[in-house]
């Protein structure tokens, strides 16, 4: 889980300053404030650790990727090429790290990995290299030691190892350097030739890649409804970018049972959808099944509030099938998973956006197999009633305030800022940005204004007449 996110000169942002994470992250602001570049930026993280090209330090995507972010002139701060992309952040270890110094026999514990990297562009060989990484690890939030990777000053083509309350020794004989690093984060396998006793920088890789591959993104844009869906018995990853294996996944998990914070059993993969559907007033059941018995093609068939009939689920709302791969990805990622979503409440009527809040709060506190799931959120929104519905629960103590972080993103002085909301533990906002939904009172004080002009101009005309 993260906890802590900076972004330095991407896109946007010359510099972010420093993102609490908890485990519902919310991220609100306008069209174009820079908030969706943060999700971006993560997004192009963990496809580059997925990418097989172990060399280039940024994936910036391709046709099936989750972004496509082009150039790196196309995606540095203000198009200066002369400007290094950095980020940083820290994410905490459900497994804790340890380490084992063969030299001094001494021992290093972790339990939280902070990580900064820094990229830049090579203008003579039109490259992007990277410019260096580094890894602080705490327990119990003591620096426990730190180790990283620079690009040697005095030459540009090879690496230097840098290290604290950590003594690599350097193997006997010959003298080398080294020439690459693994992506943005990842020591090669010459740095543990190298060194005596430096085998743990692999664990780090392993670490690092285990973080972004329990990264799940679903996009604003879910596919349109089908009549039917084919599923050949393959477990899918996730339900996709858009949602185009929601019920592949949901067929996927019939044997598996999750546990909500207020009820002491758990229930079914597919009786807990179908519950929060109920729950958002959309529907009242949904079952899918095959078509036949020897086709491998399924259908989804609903239950529309007040309605007897079953019918086919494009044949009801919109909002069904959008929120549908909200619902099913949050439930069927595995545990220790991180969930990016943009707008989850597309296409959902006001009630049911507050009532998806206190489903995403389920979310966070279900459990499988009797234990916590530990999901995070990051959800970029731009709904009012989602926020009013969170608010209500801190101050109900259904979740505490520490569970929430959110952000509004906006431009002060022509730079996009994020300010973080200020949350007590009554619920209260105790610093609204002006304007953060709209100017209601603005248009309440216009439209009582308008309506007595309105009125005063007919009493004029009834009395002339």
């Amino acid at each position: 889980m993260f906890k802590r996110l900076r972004i330095k000169d991407f896109k946007a942002w010359g510099d972010t300053q420093d993102i609490a994470m908890a485990p519902i992250t919310l991220f609100f602001g306008g069209n174009s404030s820079g908030k969706s570049s943060i999700g971006q930026l993560l997004m192009m993280l963990k496809q580059t650790i997925d990418s097989p090209d172990r060399k280039s330090p940024l994936y910036s995507g391709g046709p099936q990727t989750a972004v496509q972010l082009g150039s790196y002139h196309e995606m540095v701060n203000q198009r200066d090429i002369s400007k290094n992309i950095s980020f940083e952040y820290t994410w905490d270890l459900s497994d804790e790290l340890k380490v084992r110094d063969p030299i001094s026999t001494n021992t290093f514990l972790g339990d939280e990995i902070s990580f900064s990297a820094s990229v830049s562009f090579n203008a003579n060989q039109r490259l992007v290299e990277l410019a260096g990484f580094n890894y602080d690890i705490y327990k119990e939030s003591k620096l426990t030691f730190s180790v990283g990777l620079n690009r040697n000053e005095n030459s540009k083509n090879d690496f230097k190892t840098e290290f604290s309350n950590y003594n690599l020794i350097r193997q006997k004989g010959r003298v080398w350097s080294i020439k690459e690093a693994v992506r943005f984060y990842g020591f090669p396998d010459e740095v543990v030739a190298y060194y005596q006793n430096a085998d743990f920088v692999q664990e780090l890789n392993l670490r690092h890649e285990q973080l972004f591959r329990s990264l799940y993104y679903l996009g604003p844009l879910r596919i349109k409804p089908s009549r039917l869906y084919p599923w050949s018995g393959i477990r899918p990853e996730s339900v996709g970018f858009a949602g185009e294996n929601t019920i592949s996944a949901i067929l996927s998990a019939k044997e598996r049972k999750i546990g909500l914070g207020y009820r002491k059993t758990a229930k079914p993969f597919e009786e807990i959808i179908a519950l929060k559907l109920k729950e958002m007033g959309l529907i009242d059941d949904f079952i899918v099944k095959p078509i036949s018995e020897n086709r491998q093609e399924y259908e989804v068939k609903v239950c529309t509030k007040g309605s007897r009939s079953w019918v086919d689920l494009p044949d009801v709302g919109f909002g069904i099938s959008q929120v549908l791969p909200v619902l099913v990805q949050c439930f069927y990622a595995p545990s220790g998973s991180v969930i990016l979503m943009e707008q989850p409440e597309i296409h959902l009527h006001p009630k049911a956006q507050s009532v998806l809040a206190d489903v995403l709060i389920d979310v966070i506190r279900s459990k499988e197999n009797g234990t916590d799931r530990n999901i995070q959120l990051i959800i970029e929104t731009h709904s009012e009633h989602f926020l009013r519905r969170l608010q209500r629960r801190i101050a109900e103590n259904e979740i505490s305030k520490e569970k929430v972080s959110a952000y509004f993103s906006d431009f002060i002085k022509d730079k996009p800022t994020l300010t973080p909301l200020l949350i007590d533990d009554f619920g209260n906002i105790k610093n609204w940005p002006e304007h953060f939904f709209g100017d209601e009172m603005g248009d309440i004080t216009a439209q009582s204004k308008a309506a007595m002009q309105k009125r005063f101009k007919e009493l004029n005309k009834n009395e002339n007449s």
